[in-house]
């Protein structure tokens, strides 16, 4: 994978322009843009100097009106002004969506920086805390932060954030491999039956139950496309009268939730499995001849029937043990689909909609999982994922 270098120049009317930022006096920020540069660099020039000059003005305004701070104010100066500026991109996508969608919304109106106290903050967290399983930790993380830097500031005279209520945030156990490995890895699953299940997982994180659903017709070679409109998933049978479970069904089903219909690009390495598949299930076709039930799924048993639910898990298993590798789920190729988008500076709703996660808060929590994880992440996503050869 190669990383595209962000411009923020543009051509318009014949010459080169930059977005630019400029304070009002009421504090307030107007958007505008400015032109008649002869090249791009130019304009890049100009645009890093604007944005100085913005962010000075910005921060002596909102100094000399420290002691009026309301609270909503001060946090997002400091996450636009302060915390930004010294963290990676996708630190920023996890603390703006705290702010904003955990935060913010739950604030009272027009309190001030100030007068903030522990039992104002313990109330404002147990209001996050409902939102999902790991709101209250990280909404606390990021205030604690920021009142840390406003006592450094001398906005506040101490950070109350320590004295508040600690929230907990069950960890996953999550399995990220780098780039040797993720090599490796794939080398081997290119000699493997299940090399297609294998991509699909990783280059388009699909639930294990939606690649099993997948049909033939569900892709369109031309657009390179794959519309999720179903899954494959056990079904337990518990006979009348008892109590137990006497066997697990294979059945079809819509997807996970309304949000699970999609449709997604299909990298090329991908769409070339899928004709190679679809060929080889037309040869099990002829060769059984009526035996093959056709329902034209393309992960599927010799018959043409669905695998067994465990089957895909499975057989990741054993690739890994021969390949000493640690170990991986479909999951855990869904959760790296995941890492790799959001390493790429991909924004959370769009994130969301790619999974089929049913709310932005379910992202969320997946997301803090791979935030977790960034370190042995960043090793491999700049470098190819294709085995040498392929």
């Amino acid at each position: 994978m190669t990383e595209k270098k962000k411009t923020v120049a543009f051509f318009e009317a014949g010459s080169w322009y930059h977005r630019v930022k400029i304070l009002q006096e009421d504090g307030t920020t107007k958007y505008s843009k400015k032109g008649g540069f002869a090249t791009p660099e130019e304009a890049e020039k100009s645009y890093r100097r604007s944005e100085k000059e913005f962010s000075k003005a910005y921060r002596s305004y909102h100094a000399s009106a420290s002691s009026d701070f309301d609270l909503k104010d001060y946090l997002i100066y400091w996450l636009e002004e302060i915390y930004s500026p010294r963290i990676e991109n996708t630190t920023r996508m996890l603390a703006s969506y705290v702010l904003y969608n955990l935060i913010l919304p739950n604030l009272s109106r027009g309190v001030k920086l100030r007068y903030i106290s522990v039992e104002y903050l313990d109330a404002l967290l147990l209001k996050t805390s409902k939102i999902c399983e790991s709101a209250g930790n990280k909404s606390r993380e990021l205030l604690n932060l920021a009142l840390k830097d406003a006592t450094v500031q001398g906005y506040i005279s101490n950070n109350p954030v320590p004295a508040t209520k600690p929230y907990k945030r069950k960890k996953a156990n999550v399995t990220v491999l780098n780039k040797e490995e993720i090599r490796l890895f794939l080398k081997e699953a290119s000699e493997n039956n299940w090399y297609l299940e294998i991509l699909l997982g990783l280059f388009l994180g699909l639930r294990k139950g939606e690649i099993a659903g997948l049909k033939y017709g569900d892709f369109d070679l031309s657009k390179k496309t794959v519309t999720i409109s179903r899954q494959i998933t056990s079904n337990p049978i518990i006979p009348k009268g008892q109590a137990k479970i006497s066997e697990y069904q294979v059945i079809e089903k819509p997807p996970k939730t309304p949000n699970s219909y999609r449709t997604l690009r299909v990298p090329a390495v991908v769409m070339e499995e899928v004709v190679k598949r679809n060929g080889q299930n037309a040869f099990r076709k002829t060769r059984l001849g009526d035996a093959y039930i056709d329902r034209d799924y393309l992960s599927c048993s010799e018959n043409g029937l669905p695998h067994a639910t465990s089957s895909f898990n499975m057989a990741l298993t054993k690739l890994c043990r021969r390949a000493g590798l640690p170990h991986l789920t479909v999951h855990s190729l869904r959760h790296m689909y995941a890492s790799i988008l959001t390493e790429q500076g991909v924004p959370l709703i769009k994130v969301s909609a790619l999974l089929g996660h049913s709310s932005l808060n379910t992202t969320f929590e997946y997301y803090c999982e791979v935030m977790d994880e960034t370190e042995k992440i960043r090793g491999f996503l700049n470098n190819s994922f294709l085995p040498e050869g392929a």
